[in-house]
């Protein structure tokens, strides 16, 4: 009996104050309705103009300094320049500020000490306050004072305001909760940001054939072969079997590209000359660009592309280079109406084809609020204490989003709000929790990777429409010593649905688009392409500026899901058996009636039984008036909350320690030959069990072939007469006689019992299987 998972481990409702408390109904009306309102105090500085200068060169290396508290925050400085423009804006949480004045101070900057040029003071109590969607508050000029208060030379033109984070302002301006970030690159790594995935084609290439090849040895066969690169792709055909020199192949080669197309298309035809050693016979680069873009599955126009094999040879002491044009017929073209997958199937966030003409109309919106988090491991040590920089990154279709890093915090708060269009509601959203190793110089001190806090799914279809759903979700990481709670993550979520009809039709649509099931690929060549499609995403997104780096984007798409795990294979076979367990439950039920074991019980669906039997035009709305039943008994404890990660599903909370670490194992093995040894031994024992389960299906499946096959001609003779006595008692017979004495017959009474085998499974045991044949 698996034990219940800890309270820690379970998803918890929330009662946030959303939106500033503007509720109507359980719908919000301000515009970030879906996470809390943080004030912050802005301070715009737009540009200083006749400032006095500090020499005889008539001007000044002027930067501001914008004060509040203990916070201090600096723009960049200009070379001697008296009317600088800055165009920067400062941003100040209102939950911590410490002070009733705000001081804007003009320096000169200087090797040994800056200088003061002037200052203008603000009264907090005195600072407007603007909401969205009201304008941006016009900048002002403020004339300069000394530190006396005294007009000084020059002027600054300053705009000062209250607001929250729907300001437009927010997303680029310089944090006071930041103040220990420097650097323009540190500070381009912790502002959210939006990004989009490339848009992916599938590039299938149809090798035909080759004409007028030039091998180098005329007196042997050639065993030719076509390889084609794209990027870091590479795949290749079979060799020929007619081999000639216009060999012919008619095969599929899969490839993934991304728009916009940088590489083109590397095809060389070569000869295997020996067990190691090619040669190449012709060569020709195509670009993606000219290539036919389909969007169903008629074929394409052929085409022959000319090879280029350049030759030197000498002539007398001269070099001449003699150039080959051989020939190849292939088919080539961008597939538009499948979709490329780049995440598992089982929690995909987009399912439309490539070409957009292929798309149908969206069904709803996605808004996602990402509130905070709470109780955050420390994941790096800074100055002897552990620490946290956090932030989040949400994926759903082809848009990552990227909240700001809030720094050196475990309760972190963001409150940012995403909003997606939703084509299909049986997709899933990704939110991830990561912590920033970029910060400080990070990528000079060795490039570190930033650290998994937790991931969060949420599949849309488990929503209810128009519902804002508050939970606190537990972030859970798998460690090769256990799994282990690292925070929670508090998010609103709201999945509000255009036309309830369009999404009611989306149900009887297939899954994935249609060239899917009419051209389908085969399951190697899925993998292939979506190992191929991940390294492709994860490549683009890391050259964005901020990047969003490679080990993000893998722990996202779930790049390693597909390795071996003990964990994951017990979690499996776990869940057949949760699946089968009904109707294990329903065989011991009528057992129990065969046996007798509950006397009224089994007299009532004798009744059921013979009234059904006389009445067979009952027997589907019985069933479907049951089933609806069902379904209506069970609203009551319908689920209320969204799906989370569940530990003891996974095994997570019963792995043995060498499970896991055969998991976090990398590829190929880095442990020492003895354990590999155990585990392979183990890994033995296991597929011998299996392997056993799989022969006997197959040894069933062959005995109900081997009925009709002569293979035993005595057991095929007795039930082919048996099927032609069957056949002529039940012409004879009505139906309803028959099916009555069986029920009655499989529903008797113990007394009537006994406890061997019946004739029928005696005789289907007896018969012959493939078994004698196999070494």
């Amino acid at each position: 009996m698996q034990r219940p998972p800890p309270e820690d481990f379970l998803l918890k409702e929330t009662n946030p104050h959303l939106g500033g408390g503007k509720i109507s109904g359980d719908k919000l009306t301000s515009t970030y309705d879906l996470v809390e309102q943080m004030q912050y105090l802005y301070v715009r500085v737009q540009k200083a103009k006749d400032l006095p200068a500090k020499d005889v060169t008539g001007s000044c290396d002027p930067y501001v300094e914008v004060k509040l508290g203990n916070y201090k925050g600096t723009t960049r400085h200009f070379e001697k320049k008296s009317n600088p423009e800055w165009n920067q804006v400062f941003a100040f949480s209102k939950d911590r500020i410490q002070a009733s004045m705000l001081e804007v101070t003009v320096k000169d900057k200087d090797v040994v000490k800056d200088d003061f040029i002037g200052r203008v003071l603000f009264d907090l109590n005195e600072v407007p306050k603007r909401v969205p969607p009201d304008s941006p508050l016009a900048p002002q000029w403020y004339r300069l004072e000394d530190r006396k208060g005294d007009k000084a030379k020059g002027e600054l033109m300053l705009a000062v305001w209250m607001g929250t984070q729907a300001d437009e302002a927010f997303p680029e301006a310089w944090h006071s909760d930041a103040a220990t970030v420097s650097g323009a690159d540190a500070l381009s790594n912790i502002r959210s940001k939006v990004y989009l995935s490339p848009k992916l084609w599938y590039l299938r290439v149809n090798v035909i054939e080759a004409q007028d090849l030039q091998p180098t040895d005329k007196g042997r066969y050639p065993e030719v072969f076509v390889k084609a690169i794209l990027g870091n792709q590479a795949t290749r055909t079979r060799i020929s079997q007619s081999r000639s020199i216009n060999p012919m192949w008619n095969e599929d080669l899969m490839f993934v590209a991304a728009e916009p197309f940088e590489e083109p298309l590397i095809l060389s035809v070569e000869d295997r000359v020996a067990p190691n050693k090619e040669e190449v016979l012709g060569r020709c680069a195509i670009p993606l660009q000219i290539m036919d873009r389909r969007l169903d599955h008629k074929p394409v126009n052929t085409r022959w592309f000319n090879l280029e094999k350049h030759v030197v040879v000498m002539e007398g002491e001269k070099k001449k280079e003699i150039k080959f044009a051989s020939r190849i017929h292939m088919r080539v073209c961008l597939e538009g109406g499948y979709h490329v997958l780049d995440e598992s199937t089982h929690y995909s966030s987009d399912l439309r084809p490539t070409a957009k003409q292929l798309w149908k109309s969206s069904i709803g919106v996605l808004e996602l609020g990402i509130l905070n988090a709470q109780g955050l491991m420390p994941m790096k040590t800074k100055d002897g204490r552990g620490t946290t920089d956090a932030y989040c990154v949400a994926k759903y279709g082809q848009k990552w989003v990227r909240t700001r890093t809030i720094i050196d915090s475990f309760t972190p708060r963001w409150n940012e709000q995403y909003t997606w269009e939703v084509f299909d509601p049986c997709t899933v959203i990704t939110i991830g929790v990561f912590d920033n190793c970029h910060l400080h110089g990070g990528d000079k001190a060795g490039g570190g990777k930033d650290s998994r806090i937790g991931k969060v799914r949420i599949r849309l279809s488990t929503l209810e429409t128009d519902r804002v759903y508050t939970h606190s979700y537990p972030l859970l990481v798998l460690h090769p010593n256990g799994v282990k709670k690292m925070g929670e993550i508090h998010l609103a979520v709201r999945f509000t649905c255009s036309s309830l009809l369009n999404m009611m039709h989306m149900y009887s649509q297939p899954l994935l688009p249609k060239m899917h099931y009419i051209h389908p690929l085969t399951v190697s060549q899925l993998d292939n392409l979506r190992h191929q499609a991940t390294q492709i995403v994860s490549m683009r997104l890391s050259r964005a500026e901020p990047p969003l780096r490679k080990e993000i984007v893998e722990y996202m798409l779930d790049v390693g899901s597909h390795m071996w795990s003990m964990r994951r294979s017990k979690a499996n076979f776990f869940r057949i058996m949760g699946v089968l367990s009904g109707l294990i439950a329903v065989g011991k039920w009528f057992d129990q009636i065969c046996n007798w074991k509950n006397p009224i019980t089994t007299v009532l669906i004798h009744i059921l039984f013979i009234i059904l039997v006389m009445y067979p035009e009952l027997i589907l709305p019985t069933i479907f008036l049951y089933l609806f039943l069902i379904g209506v008994w069970y609203y009551r404890w319908r689920p209320r909350h969204p799906p989370h990660m569940d530990t003891r599903l996974s095994h997570a909370d019963s792995a043995h320690p060498d499970e896991l670490d055969e998991e976090f194992d990398t590829f190929p093995t880095t442990r020492p030959s003895d354990i590999v040894r155990m585990r392979y031994d183990r890994l033995r024992s296991i597929a011998g069990r299996i392997q056993t389960v799989v022969g006997d299906l197959a040894t069933q499946g062959e005995r109900l072939q081997s009925l009709l096959s002569w293979r035993d001609p005595r057991a095929t003779a007795l039930f082919v007469i048996f099927c032609l006595v069957a056949a002529i008692v039940l012409y004879v017979t009505p139906f309803q006689v028959v099916a009555l004495l069986t029920g009655i017959y499989v529903l008797r009474h113990p007394r009537f019992r006994h406890k061997l085998p019946s004739v029928p499974l005696n005789f289907f045991r007896r018969l012959p299987a493939r078994t004698d044949c196999m070494l």
